[in-house]
């Protein structure tokens, strides 16, 4: 009876260590896996967080450019961009099971030290191990390398896209029938294309990609449409045409001296339009001596004056020029007035006239500089032509000449030696005829040097 007590104590004995052999055997096999498993999720979470951030963050119209060159990667990625519901699910699908999963696997790690507070510890090196290399490292490296980094996982999405769309269609489905149930609908997706604002702000952010000048040729063909053609015409004081009350000689003086190759032709006065002259035509006349007021008369009949509203676009008027091959019309006010005169060359000036942002090179025919810092302008001088070619920032909300900008402040014909400050220009009048400013002499801030350490 003895015997049997102590065999079976004996037996019962050698299983507790038997079993805690076993353990330590399962927890030296099991542990270096469950390490494995969980750095691959990691991983697979920075890879999700990364990718995220580089596929929102890509230039979108630079990889539609190197898939239109025939890139095959960049082809990829436009295909996935276009339809962001798809990759954006499957990362969700990623992200969401790797985070689960890899706090789990921390669980069980924890679990089997055996220590008391293993699980809560784990818990915060788990959530610092994510926060640091699975987001916000893969993240930071993402939106620095953004197009590198889409265009190396464009292939992966290709296949979990694939292998997500099942369990996608569903969960898609759930979501957008809980969505209904709170009164949410779903709507068309919003387009890709630029406002005019929002391509103004990619040309100006275009840096050393695109040369300084043809950056500034594109921002003014954006403004055409904000500019109208009373902005740049030439004032109707300073129209030079031909007028048949002169004398004879007079008129063939002008037409011998005249810088154009159009001249307006009148009667009396500007209003009195009989037609425009272009002089290829009369140099042929004056030539062949052959040129009489009656000849002249009949030519200007041939082509008719053109005459535009003053508050048209200088896009709109740019179409109309080429619509009807005109290169010059006669800026009219609601009474039919002329106010000016606005030609091809006054817009295509527009575009491409600030050929350099250095105030010693100016060669505006109303600007003249007389010192460093100090210029002699013509008031009939229009503001946009002056901040253009001197790089100023004069208020061209109100009147659009120089002229009428320091008269409006004044609220007087000034004398000659009168002195105004708009901004930091300080403006001096130095001629006055015919109730208007003739010319001013500007005094305007040097630039400062750019400091040196």
């Amino acid at each position: 009876m003895r015997l049997a007590l102590w065999a079976d104590h004996s037996r019962h004995s050698v299983l507790p260590g038997a079993g805690f052999q076993e353990g330590f055997r399962l927890i030296a096999t099991t542990v270096p896996l469950l390490l494995l498993i969980l750095l691959w999720l990691v991983m697979l979470i920075a890879f999700s967080s990364g990718t995220e951030v580089a596929m929102l963050s890509v230039n979108r119209y630079r990889i539609r450019h190197r898939a239109q060159s025939g890139q095959s990667r960049a082809q990829l990625l436009e295909r996935l961009l276009r339809k962001p519901e798809d990759w954006l699910g499957a990362n969700l699908v990623i992200v969401a099971a790797a985070n689960v999963f890899a706090s789990a696997v921390a669980t069980l790690l924890a679990q089997r030290t055996g220590y008391r507070y293993a699980v809560p510890v784990t818990g915060v090196l788990l959530t610092l191990v994510v926060v640091v290399f699975g987001e916000l490292t893969p993240k930071i490296y993402a939106a620095a390398h953004p197009e590198s980094s889409a265009l190396r996982a464009a292939r992966i999405y290709r296949a979990l896209v694939f292998l997500a769309r099942p369990f996608l269609s569903v969960t898609s489905a759930i979501s957008y029938g809980l969505l209904r149930i709170i009164g949410v609908v779903k709507t068309a997706p919003a387009g890709q294309s630029l406002s005019t604002e929002e391509l103004r702000t990619a040309v100006a952010e275009a840096g050393p990609m695109i040369p300084a000048r043809h950056r500034q040729m594109l921002l003014s063909i954006l403004d055409l449409g904000h500019v109208t053609v009373n902005d740049i015409m030439i004032p109707r004081q300073e129209i030079a045409g031909i007028d048949l009350a002169q004398s004879w000689d007079d008129v063939l003086e002008q037409l011998a001296r005249t810088p154009h190759t159009r001249l307006p032709v009148y009667d009396g006065q500007l209003d009195n339009l009989v037609g425009v002259l272009h002089m290829k035509r009369i140099a042929h006349e004056l030539v062949r001596e052959t040129l009489t007021r009656e000849r002249l008369v009949e030519m200007a009949h041939t082509r008719e004056p053109y005459f535009i509203p003053e508050q048209t676009p200088l896009n709109v008027q740019l179409a109309h020029f080429q619509r009807n091959r005109r290169r010059l019309a006669f800026v009219v006010d609601e009474y039919g007035d002329i106010e000016g005169l606005v030609t091809l060359e006054d817009i295509l000036e527009e575009i491409v006239g600030e050929f350099t942002t250095d105030p010693a090179t100016i060669s505006h025919r109303d600007i003249h500089i007389e010192q460093p810092g100090v210029f002699i302008i013509n008031g009939s001088a229009t503001l946009r032509a002056v901040n253009r070619a001197l790089q100023w920032q004069l208020p061209t909300d109100g009147p659009k000449t120089l002229n009428g900008l320091l008269l409006e402040r004044l609220e007087t014909i000034p004398a000659p030696g009168t002195t105004l400050k708009v901004g930091p220009y300080l403006f001096e009048v130095l001629q006055i005829a015919d109730n208007a400013i003739k010319t001013v002499r500007v005094r305007a801030p040097l630039a400062q040097p750019a400091a040196t350490n």
